[in-house]
């Protein structure tokens, strides 16, 4: 889905700030994968929605580093579908539009292969960053639908806030606190940023 224009510019807005404070250290940077880390002052509004999107983005460098190496593919439209399919069943079930989550984690999804292709690209350039273990996918997938399911339901409760006017400068700013709270690199700052366009209704 295309990033509205307001949206798009506040986002871009968001990465420009947060490149400036990164350093180059060439890896990656990720939040843990168990639980939140946002600061007792910005756990209101739109916050729990990006982080818990910047949580489940975290779990990409794992999922990479499963597939590295192997024959599987970053691109897997079978399971793909599989996660649209049971977002939009509980998106059904929490009284939320079904439509609407499944064109949000369709960027959800987009932005975990934007981290799993630049660590790719990474650790092509780069063969000592590599990881040398493979964690289990299927014990992945697991942490994975735990943090969608929260996601959905985060959605479900914001439904509200994301049809308001305020609604996309409170996303930029969110996305600038869990950035920083979580010490994002450049390359999961991007990834976040794609994760966001649709949250916002237009």
């Amino acid at each position: 889905m295309r990033t509205t224009t307001p949206l798009r510019r506040a986002l871009i807005t968001v990465t420009a700030t947060a490149a400036v404070a990164l350093t180059a250290t060439g890896t990656a940077v990720a939040v843990p994968v168990s639980g939140t880390a946002a600061a007792p002052h910005a756990t209101a509004g739109l916050h729990p929605v990006v982080e818990l999107a910047s949580e489940r983005l975290a779990t990409a460098d794992l999922v990479a580093a499963a597939k590295w190496g192997t024959d599987s593919p970053i691109d897997d439209p079978a399971r793909e579908q599989q996660v649209l399919d049971n977002v939009a069943a509980q998106a059904q079930q929490l009284g939320a539009d079904p439509d609407e989550i499944r064109v949000i984690f369709r960027d959800q999804i987009e932005a975990n292969k934007t981290v799993q292709r630049g660590l790719f690209q990474r650790w092509t350039d780069h063969p000592d960053q590599a990881p040398t273990t493979k964690p289990d996918l299927s014990v992945v997938r697991q942490e994975i639908n735990r943090i969608t399911s929260a996601l959905v339901q985060s959605l479900a409760d914001t439904s509200e806030d994301r049809g308001t006017f305020a609604c996309r400068p409170e996303l930029a700013l969110a996305a600038f606190q869990v950035r920083y709270e979580n010490h994002l690199d450049g390359l999961h700052t991007r990834a976040l940023v794609r994760a966001l366009p649709s949250v916002c209704r237009d």
